[in-house]
């Protein structure tokens, strides 16, 4: 975050291009060497990690008098308003 006078600035889509980024971390890490229980844990894990950074990368973010506002769409692609606008 950056500073000004009056605190620390938000960047607000750098925030978010580094949601996209874990995302694509978590799809390309690899599986460690277990087996059993512990195989399937980490892969479920893995799976709500993604989805998780996935659904923040995929925001409209705005800092609107110092609160971070963070809007999600979840339709559909085909059900999504005509208001809907793209980040990255």
């Amino acid at each position: 975050m950056a500073g000004t006078e009056s605190g620390p600035v938000l960047d607000v889509e750098a925030m978010l291009q580094r949601f996209r980024d874990r995302a694509a971390a978590v799809k390309q890490r690899n599986l460690p060497p277990v087996a059993g229980p512990e195989r399937t844990k980490f892969i479920q894990q893995a799976q709500a990690d993604f989805q998780d950074f996935a659904i923040i990368a995929d925001a409209h973010g705005s800092l609107d008098d110092g609160i971070l506002v963070l809007r999600v769409d979840l339709r559909p692609a085909d059900q999504r308003g005509a208001d809907e606008t793209t980040t990255g």
